[in-house]
């Protein structure tokens, strides 16, 4: 039986809003990113059994800047401004697009990008163009389901599936998929588990 995933140790190390400006350590990195009001900051917290780690906001779109983690000294957990936020200005939604994209295309340290969905909504356009961009340009990704404790199992085994179907009609195969709930902690000896597994190919 496999060993639940540890960690020891995860603290904030730098914000910023230049992908020049990251850490040059050249530690692995694992980035989660998905549209505003997704349950991301609270995911982070949840994987690293830190409250307070991520700021969660009853604000939507409140991360503007590329945010550092450091977990057990060893990794990288990376929270990247959400996308799809309609409140923004053209010139804000312009900035972000420019962040997210030079994080995710030019940052070799990047190992992983998790994509967070909301299980309780079809697929939504904005999601499904995001992917697309990341298959076209080759970035290694994985879907987050989140939410999952605010649907029955029936409810989510349907969205689930149905999300799959639609991605099929243009994908070969499909990434990595999990499924996660930070009220209950589901999935989360999963996701550090599919972390803990990169991390020892690498060495």
């Amino acid at each position: 039986m496999k060993k639940q995933p540890v960690i020891k140790s995860a603290r904030f190390v730098i914000s910023n809003s230049d992908v020049r400006k990251c850490p040059q350590d050249n530690k692995p990195e694992y980035a989660f990113i998905g549209r505003s009001n997704v349950g991301k900051s609270s995911l982070i917290n949840m994987l690293t059994r830190h409250n307070k780690l991520a700021m969660t906001s009853a604000m939507p779109g409140k991360t503007l800047l590329i945010n550092h983690f450091i977990v057990n000294d060893e990794w990288y957990l990376v929270d990247l401004p959400g996308y799809g936020y309609a409140k923004r200005s053209k010139k804000q939604n312009e900035q972000l697009e420019h962040i997210i994209s030079s994080y995710v295309l030019d940052r070799e340290q990047m190992t992983n990008l998790f994509v967070l969905v909301d299980c309780r909504h079809e697929p939504q356009k904005i999601d499904l163009e995001f992917f697309e961009w990341l298959g076209e340009n080759g970035v290694p990704f994985s879907i987050v389901f989140t939410k999952a404790d605010k649907v029955t199992k029936t409810a989510l085994a349907s969205n689930v599936e149905a999300y799959k179907q639609r991605l099929l009609q243009e994908w070969e195969e499909l990434p990595p998929v999990f499924i996660t709930s930070s009220e209950s902690a589901l999935g989360r000896d999963e996701l550090l588990g599919y972390i803990e597994d990169i991390n020892a190919s690498l060495k």
